[in-house]
């Protein structure tokens, strides 16, 4: 199994939309920093037939550390959770994605 990469990913753009490699390197940046300052801001992205990328405020809660049972308190945070859309996960099982018009089955 391949990991997808910046540079694997830069490299698709550059052969795939047919930018040089440092426009396709600009251009991935640019987008990756538009989406962090979103999600930084507490908004929600979301991509089209991709997914939704959300920031969600956990709670103060209690613990336990596992190796002595004693309680320990858990702060409050911040955590980055990711919704995929049905389209991506029909992609991923390899199956139809049921009322999406845009689907090509090849």
């Amino acid at each position: 199994m391949e990991t997808v990469t910046r540079a694997s990913l830069i490299e698709q753009v550059y052969q795939q939309v047919g930018l040089s490699r440092k426009e396709s390197s600009v251009l991935l940046e640019d987008v990756l920093e538009t989406v962090m300052e979103a999600l930084e801001r507490g908004e929600s992205v979301k991509i089209s037939g991709f997914g939704t990328f959300a920031v969600r405020k956990k709670g103060k809660r209690a613990g336990r550390n596992p190796k002595t049972g004693e309680e320990v308190p858990i702060l409050p945070r911040s955590v980055l959770v990711f919704r995929s859309s049905q389209l991506l996960k029909a992609e991923v099982n390899h199956e139809s994605p049921e009322g999406y018009a845009g689907y090509d089955d090849d």
